[in-house]
C-alpha cells in the first residue's frame, strides 16, 4: 500500500461534557475510497469538520503529504487540498455554474475579477469530471440536484482537491444518478485523488471502497479492507453486537379499514390512486423520487389540495380536512424532510415532543418527565430534554419526529422515507417501534426508496409510477425487479 497522503493521530474533541472523538485515528492513501462508517452520533460529522477545519481538535495531530496539517478554516482546508461536499449542498443558486466553481477562490488580477480566467478554470473542472455539456452560465439553482451535487465537486477539483470528502452523497439522488456518482468517484480514484466517502448504505460501501474505518462512540474500532467484512460484521462493528433480525415481523391480523382513498388525484403529483389501509397492517409504497409518492402522502393528511376523488377515514371527526383536524382524529404524518417541516430545530426535544397536541396547562417538570421517557424509549442521543432538537444528529432528530408520533398515540402513521439518512441501529430501532404499532393495532403507510426495508418490513406494497398508484399486493409476491419493472413503467420479458 502507497505511504498515507493524510493521516489522523488520536483526534479528541469535546463539546462541554459531551465527548464526541475520544481519539479517532484514520489513514487515507492517494488514489483510493476510503468508507467511514458508524452510527449517528458515532463522531463522523466531528471528526470531518475537524479535518475540514471547521473543528479545531482538543488533542491530536494530523498530516498532510508528511507536514503538519492544522486548517483554521474551510477555506485553509480547500487551499491546502482538502474539500469536503456535505450532505446540504452548500451552492449559490442565484449564480452561474462557472461563478459557483470558483466561488471563494476568484482568480483577479488587480483586485478585479479575471471573467476569462474563471471560465477557463470552470470548464477544466468540469472536463475532469467529463461534463462539458454542463453550461458554464447557467444558473445553478436551475440544475437538478445530482448536477448541483457535481457542481460541489467541481469546484473542489478547481482548487486542486487532493482529499476529497464525500458526505451521505447519493441520500437525495435516483439510482441514475448514483450509478453516475460512482462513476465518477471511481475515475477520480484513477486519477490518484484520496476519497472519504460516507454513507449508511452498506451495499454502497461494499460496491465503492477500498477499505473502510468504522466509527463508534467517537473512537475508531476498525480499519481494513472492505473486501475482508460482511454486511454483518460491518453492523457487530458499529452497534457492538449481531442485528440478526433486522426486520422484526410479529404476527399481525389486519382488521377494519380505516383509511381509504377512492379515484384519489392530487396536485401536484397524484393523477391516478385508489388505496384501502387495514387496522394491524404495514403497506408500503414503492416508486422512483418524483412518481408522486410524497404527493399521495400529503394529499391524505390535507396538506395538499385533492382536485379529483375522496379520502375516506373511519376516525374522521367531520369538519374540512386539515392537518390539524387529522392530527385530532389520530392521523399522524412524517414528513421526509425533518428540517423544513418536520421538526422545530431551534426548540428543545420535549416542546417537539408535544407541538402537534400543546396542553392548554403544562408544568415544565411535568414535560421534562415525559421527554426523558420517550428519549429513553428510542435511545436518542442528546443532552436532555431541553437540548435543542437542532443540536442532534440527523438519526436522532429522526428518532425525536417519530416519538411526536407514537407520544401522541395516532392510530394511523403515514410515514415518508422514515429511515433516510440514519444509520442501521438507528433503523433497526425504528422498525421495532414501528412492528409493535401494528402489532398493537395501527395502520401504517409507508413510502421508502429503499426496496429491501419495504420487503422487509411490509406486508403488502404498491408501486407509484408516473403519479399512478398500482393495486397493493402481498409483499412476498414482489421481487425487487418486479418493483422496479413496475416504477419504471417498463413491461416484464
Amino acid at each position: 500500500m502507497a505511504a498515507p497522503l493524510l493521516q489522523l493521530r488520536g483526534i479528541r474533541k469535546s463539546f462541554g461534557a459531551t465527548v464526541a472523538l475520544a481519539g479517532v485515528d484514520l489513514d487515507v492513501v492517494p488514489g483510493e475510497v476510503h468508507a467511514l462508517v458508524g452510527e449517528n452520533g458515532a463522531g463522523k460529522s466531528t471528526l470531518m469538520k475537524v479535518l475540514a477545519g471547521i473543528h479545531n481538535p482538543d488533542t491530536g495531530a494530523m498530516t498532510l503529504d508528511g507536514a503538519g496539517f492544522a486548517p483554521r478554516s474551510p477555506l485553509a482546508a480547500r487551499r491546502a487540498g482538502v474539500v469536503m461536499v456535505s450532505q446540504e449542498l452548500a451552492i449559490a443558486p442565484h449564480l452561474s455554474v462557472a461563478a459557483n466553481i470558483v466561488l471563494g477562490a476568484e482568480p483577479a488580477r488587480g483586485g478585479v475579477l479575471s471573467h476569462g480566467t474563471a471560465r477557463r478554470q470552470a470548464q477544466a473542472a468540469l472536463a475532469q469530471l467529463g461534463r462539458e455539456d454542463i453550461p458554464l452560465d447557467a444558473a445553478t439553482g436551475r440544475l437538478s440536484v445530482a448536477e448541483q451535487q457535481l457542481i460541489e465537486i467541481a469546484r473542489a477539483l478547481a482548487l486542486g482537491c487532493r482529499v476529497l470528502v464525500l458526505d451521505e452523497p447519493t441520500s437525495s439522488l435516483t439510482s441514475a444518478d448514483t450509478a453516475r456518482l460512482f462513476t465518477l468517484v471511481r475515475r477520480l480514484r484513477e486519477q490518484g485523488t484520496a476519497i472519504v466517502y460516507i454513507s449508511h448504505f452498506l451495499e454502497e460501501v461494499q460496491a465503492l471502497s477500498d477499505r473502510c474505518t468504522i466509527l463508534r462512540d467517537g473512537a475508531s474500532v476498525h480499519t481494513g479492507p472492505t473486501a475482508d467484512l460482511s454486511n454483518d460484521a460491518i453492523v457487530r462493528h458499529m452497534v457492538g453486537r449481531s442485528v440478526d433480525e433486522l426486520y422484526p415481523r410479529s404476527v399481525r391480523t389486519p382488521g377494519e379499514v380505516v383509511l381509504a382513498a377512492r379515484d384519489l388525484a392530487c396536485l401536484p403529483g397524484v393523477s391516478a390512486a385508489a388505496l384501502e389501509l387495514h387496522r394491524g397492517e404495514i403497506l408500503g409504497i414503492a416508486g422512483l423520487v418524483g412518481s408522486g409518492r410524497t404527493e399521495l402522502l400529503r394529499g391524505l393528511f390535507a396538506l395538499d389540495p385533492v382536485q379529483r376523488g375522496e379520502v375516506q377515514l373511519a376516525l374522521h371527526t367531520g369538519g374540512r380536512p386539515t392537518p390539524a383536524r387529522r392530527w385530532r382524529d389520530g392521523v399522524g404524518f412524517l414528513s421526509e424532510d425533518r428540517k423544513s417541516e418536520g421538526l422545530t430545530l431551534d426548540q428543545p426535544i420535549a416542546d417537539n415532543l408535544v407541538l402537534p397536541r400543546l396542553p392548554r396547562v403544562f408544568r415544565p417538570r411535568d414535560l421534562a418527565a415525559d421527554a426523558a421517557a420517550w428519549i429513553a424509549r428510542l435511545g436518542i442521543r442528546c443532552a436532555g430534554p431541553t437540548q435543542n432538537v437542532g443540536q442532534l444528529s440527523g438519526g436522532n432528530q429522526q428518532k425525536v419526529a417519530f416519538a411526536r408520533l407514537l407520544r401522541n398515540e395516532a392510530d394511523v402513521l403515514l410515514l415518508d422515507e422514515p429511515t433516510r439518512g440514519i444509520d442501521i441501529g438507528a433503523k433497526e430501532a425504528l422498525y421495532h417501534e414501528i412492528d409493535a404499532r401494528a402489532r398493537e393495532g395501527a395502520a401504517v403507510l409507508m413510502v421508502s426508496s429503499y426496496l429491501p426495508e419495504l420487503m422487509g418490513v411490509c406486508d403488502r406494497i404498491a408501486v407509484m409510477c408516473r403519479g399512478e398508484l398500482s393495486p397493493a399486493r402481498p409483499a412476498a409476491d414482489w421481487t425487487e425487479h418486479a418493483i422496479m419493472l413496475a416504477a419504471t413503467g417498463a413491461k416484464a420479458a
